[in-house]
């Protein structure tokens, strides 16, 4: 059974009926939590593809040999994949098909187990899905069997994540080649030395009432995760990847699991931080932009293009915010002071690893990683949003179908749980390691979910660099101006050494990775400035600080600070993370855009670096803080008629510092289909929403809102060659059929439509390197191709080239596709090239240089060519795929992160962790 499964001994039914714990500070029956339920039975989630993260080595062994896995480790994935073919069907009654029961409470008929790992508290799992479900009698308690559920379902994956968050991944889990990529990435992006932790738990236990609050839910959390670890040491029940990676001896137990301590918990954080909340950066991409614009076109044109480009604040963006609100953030100023433009072919990125031996380009694995070596520089489809008014509802309650899109890893890096005790009464999920409050998911009477926001929280400086000894420097030196003394930069280094282990045949090798901190950020590049050398920093308002948002999530979890719209969006102030918060109860709708908005110099330009003298006002490097923008200057607002979001703007002038928000984007395919529900004229429920939402996961955008104008282009004169009119009569066929990516039937593993689309997968890249390349000349293609990549199609094998960044920034297998690519470039431009009105529209003419016979020419030639590109070169083989199968080439596989492994499902563009929720009642 699952209690036993996680190494405990079962408590019977009838003990735990009789069980009398505190929920919401009221002692009552654990069975009776539902009377605290105000949903009704209309709240459902999903996690895939399971809650059991742990297996043993004897698991793990019987999964590689057998197949087996153990209970409830992969029992949410079907239902979560069938959705994809099966949702035009789904009604009120049946959502529960697809997603589980997210209720208060374990029914006494359905409980699994019950444990308690102190007095005070009782861990009781409900047999439907394996829920820790934490029972407290105190808040100590609530907190110590939150921590020991994280153990029991996520221990291994948390150590994983302590590991990243210190530059020392390929050490603790093995040398693989991805393993050695991330801890780079990620050590480049947030270093942090012991002190710095220890810095970030000080000022949580300083924050006032609350802070003091948090400091002791995590002590307590910690207590209940070691004492986890102890027990499943002693008992051989702990996760099997400690054998095979040599930290525990199969045969003798000798070894051990280090136990966890509260600086841990910040590693973990800081990892969750950088991957999935913050927001701007790229300066210098852009400014190579605008470098090779202004080289093509003289400066006044080129700025206009790189302006055009940019998109900074496109007229024909989609925005959560539709009502005409504006909120005014980080616009490029009329004329700006302080750009500090790199010289023409200098700039070069930081080295960041220091290796003597050569270990670590001669070592190779047989082994992948334990997560994906572009984590964190890959782009991330976080995740999606529908929120409906309860003015147009079936039974005139808000619905909301919303979560994130975290990636598909096996374990999941999020984990479900339900806490109910003194201040905290809520269900949901949180990243493994942070799970002592649930970070999304519902309470009471309310529920609230996060989109990535990504507004511009970072930026580029540029610093000029000097030599103590007053020598001329150069782009090495390791000392920089500062109030015009020449101070040295601090190197923020790791060692990391692996040997080969059953998990990974790796060579043994070792490294160091250096960082350079200043007082202005991290340095990311070296340069020159009109021929003297500079660093160009980078500073994110929540370097320092990932931490700090433990408070915003504490308040989640109380009902107290929960009961109204206006409530959530003070809690959600509280949070320096960029996200885009939503929020619903029984008769409110709510938005709040989070994050630390550093204030900056009127007069500097956000989209490209700065120099070093115009910092955030009020900026102590000290303290790594500075006066940010207030709460109200967010976009916010209670009671629209619906939102969504997928990514996209939130709000009129309220600006991302990237490329890519224009006349076409991922958002519009939920937009359009909520727009078209709420016009209707028809109640709706909770099923439409659900419909809504997974018609726009499975439709590619490309076919939905591009296509239709290419087609017009081509079709501009009749279409005479055989071969192409074979190919455009296909593409029709599937713009007909709603340019979905879905299966013939249930478990087909063939698309319906199959070669229409793989001629788009092959032809979008083709085509819009035919488009643009010509007229913007070939230094300007790969700057902009570096800032932004041509495509993000679900296979992730046919983006483009990868301009100047060279990076690569999708990840295979991964579901979220779409939210990265030039889909509005080419449909404004082809708009203009056809005549139609285009707002805010291209600064030149690129298509056929503006002529639409020329235009069409091109486009047909790259339709062509696309039509004789082989299956297998459209779709390159992998270790899980042969060469040229297209739907195994787009599935979802849930990554391992440790040793066991589960099937792949169908694509789909959806979030990770899903809740579909309408509260009948309030408090």
């Amino acid at each position: 059974m699952p209690g036993r499964a996680r190494g405990m001994a079962v408590v019977s039914v009838a003990a735990v009926t009789g069980l009398t714990v505190a929920i919401g500070g009221s002692g009552i029956p654990a069975q009776a939590a539902q009377s605290n339920d105000y949903c009704g039975g209309h709240c459902a989630d999903i996690l895939p593809p399971g809650e059991n993260g742990n297996a043993t080595l004897a698991d793990i062994l019987a999964n590689r040999a057998l197949g087996t896995r153990p209970p409830h480790t992969d029992d949410q994935l079907s239902t979560y994949g069938t959705l994809a073919n099966k949702y035009g069907s789904v009604t009120n009654a049946t959502i529960n098909q697809f997603f589980g029961d997210a209720s208060f409470g374990v029914p006494s008929d359905q409980v699994a187990s019950s444990v308690q790992p102190r007095s005070d508290v009782t861990i009781v799992r409900d047999k439907a899905l394996g829920v820790p479900h934490v029972y407290g009698q105190t808040r100590s308690g609530t907190e110590f069997g939150a921590g020991y559920a994280a153990g029991q379902d996520r221990l291994w994956l948390m150590d994983v994540f302590r590991h990243v968050g210190r530059g020392q991944l390929s050490g603790f889990a093995g040398g693989a080649e991805a393993n050695r990529q991330l801890e780079q990435e990620f050590w480049a992006a947030a270093p942090y030395t012991e002190q710095d932790l220890q810095n970030q738990v000080t000022t949580i236990a300083n924050s006032g009432a609350a802070g003091a609050q948090a400091f002791a839910d995590i002590n307590s959390y910690i207590d209940g995760l070691n004492t986890y670890i102890k027990q499943a040491y002693q008992g051989r029940y702990f996760p099997g990847e400690y054998d095979l990676t040599g930290h525990v001896d199969p045969i003798t137990n000798a070894g051990g699991i280090e136990p966890f301590k509260p600086t841990d918990l910040i590693a973990i954080a800081s990892v969750v931080g950088a991957l999935f909340g913050t927001g701007g950066g790229g300066e210098v991409q852009s400014a190579l932009v605008k470098q090779a614009a202004d080289a093509r076109y003289g400066t006044t044109v080129g700025d206009q293009v790189w302006r055009s480009f940019r998109e900074e604040n496109d007229a024909e963006a989609d925005l959560t915010i539709h009502n005409g609100q504006r909120f005014p953030y980080a616009a490029s100023p009329a004329s700006p002071q302080a750009v500090a433009m790199p010289d023409p072919g200098s700039v070069s990125p930081q080295q960041e690893i220091y290796d003597p031996t050569g270990s670590a380009k001669s070592s190779t694995s047989t082994a992948a990683g334990v997560l994906p070596g572009n984590l964190l520089s890959a782009k991330h489809g976080m995740s999606n949003a529908l929120v409906v008014s309860g003015k147009y509802t079936d039974d005139g309650h808000p619905i909301a179908v919303f979560g994130p899109q975290t990636g598909y890893f096996a374990p999941q890096l999020l984990m479900l749980e339900e806490l109910q005790g003194p201040g905290i009464s809520a269900r949901g999920v949180s990243f493994a390691g942070t799970n002592f409050y649930v970070e999304l998911g519902r309470g009471q009477d309310y529920s609230w979910s996060a989109t990535s926001a990504g507004q511009d929280v970072t930026d580029t400086f540029a610093v000029p660099l000097c030599r103590p000894d007053g020598s001329a420097a150069d782009k090495n030196s390791d000392h920089y101006l500062y109030n015009g003394q020449c101070v040295a930069m601090e190197p923020l280094e790791v060692d990391d050494s692996w040997s080969p282990t059953l998990a990974d045949s790796t060579a043994a090798g070792s490294y160091k990775l250096i960082v350079y901190r200043t007082k202005f950020g991290l340095v990311q590049y070296r340069a020159t400035m009109n021929g003297a050398p500079v660093a160009y920093t980078s500073q994110r308002s929540s370097y320092q600080h990932e931490a700090s948002s433990i408070i915003g999530f504490q308040m989640f979890n109380d009902p107290d600070h929960m009961a109204s719209a206006a409530q959530f969006q003070d809690s959600a102030s509280h949070i320096n993370y960029t996200f885009n918060w939503f929020y619903v109860n029984s008769t409110e709708t709510a938005y709040y855009n989070s994050g630390w908005n550093p204030v900056r110099p009127s007069t500097v330009d956000p989209n490209l670096p700065v120099s070093s003298q115009y910092e955030w006002v009020n900026w102590n490097p000290g303290t790594f803080t500075s006066d940010y923008t207030t709460p109200a200057e967010h976009p916010n607002s209670v009671g629209q008629d619906y939102y969504i979001s997928w990514n996209n703007k939130q709000a009129l002038d309220y600006t991302a510092g990237g490329f890519g928000e224009g006349s076409v984007h991922r958002s519009n395919l939920l937009d359009s289909r909520v727009h078209s529900l709420v016009t209707s004229g028809q109640k709706i429920s909770r099923a439409d929403m659900v419909k809504a939402m997974e018609d726009a996961a499975v439709t590619d955008l490309r076919g939905e809102d591009v296509l239709p104008t290419l087609l017009k282009v081509i079709t501009s004169q009749p279409v005479t060659d055989p071969k192409q009119a074979a190919l455009v009569t296909q593409l029709r066929t599937w713009l007909s059929h709603g340019a979905k990516r879905v299966e013939t039937s249930q478990g087909s593993k063939t698309y319906a439509d199959a070669a229409a689309i793989g001629v788009m997968d092959a032809w979008w890249p083709l085509l819009a390197q035919a488009e643009f390349q010509p007229g913007m000349g070939d230094a300007l293609f790969t700057a902009m191709t570096g800032a932004i990549q041509i495509n993000e199609s679900p296979s992730g094998g046919q983006n483009g080239p990868s301009g100047s960044s060279g990076i690569n920034q999708s990840i295979s297998h991964k579901g979220s596709s779409f939210q990265i690519g030039w889909w509005s470039y080419v449909d404004k431009d082809l708009r203009a090239v056809l005549g139609q009105p285009v707002a805010d529209g291209l600064a030149q003419p690129y298509c056929g240089a503006g002529d639409l016979s020329a235009c069409r020419t091109a486009l047909l030639t790259s339709l062509t060519q696309a039509g004789a590109e082989p299956a297998s070169t459209v779709y390159p083989g992998d270790s899980s795929c042969s060469a040229g199968d297209q739907w195994c080439a787009d599935s979802i596989i849930q990554r391992p992160l440790g040793g066991v492994t589960d099937p792949s499902i169908t694509w789909q563009n959806r979030p990770t962790y899903q809740q579909v929720v309408q509260f009948a009642g309030h408090r």
